[in-house]
């Protein structure tokens, strides 16, 4: 079963610069992962220190595989400090 995932992360101002390099670090990773299926990055708009991945995976294990890979939790090592808040996550499926 594939598993959509919507993850919203909110950086804090003077570490944007910073949080957005290890995000797009994330994506190049990320597209080569053989479970991945879609994996965008996208910036709001009206605060550009918001970020929103989507994200399609082929299954519950890949995402797992995924997120025990070292630039998953390089980004893991930041969020306290340079991140506003813990980001929220959302694992969905169609219906």
């Amino acid at each position: 079963m594939k598993i959509y995932l919507t993850a919203i992360i909110k950086a804090k101002e003077e570490h944007r610069t910073e949080v957005l390099e290890v995000l797009q670090n994330m994506v190049a990773e990320t597209l080569k992962e053989e479970a991945n299926e879609l994996y965008t990055l996208h910036q709001g708009i009206e605060n550009k220190n918001h970020f929103i991945f989507y994200e399609i995976w082929k299954s519950k294990e890949g995402l797992k595989q995924h997120n025990d890979q070292p630039y998953i939790k390089a980004f893991g090592d930041l969020a306290d400090e340079k991140l506003q808040e813990k980001p929220q996550i959302y694992l969905t499926e169609i219906i």
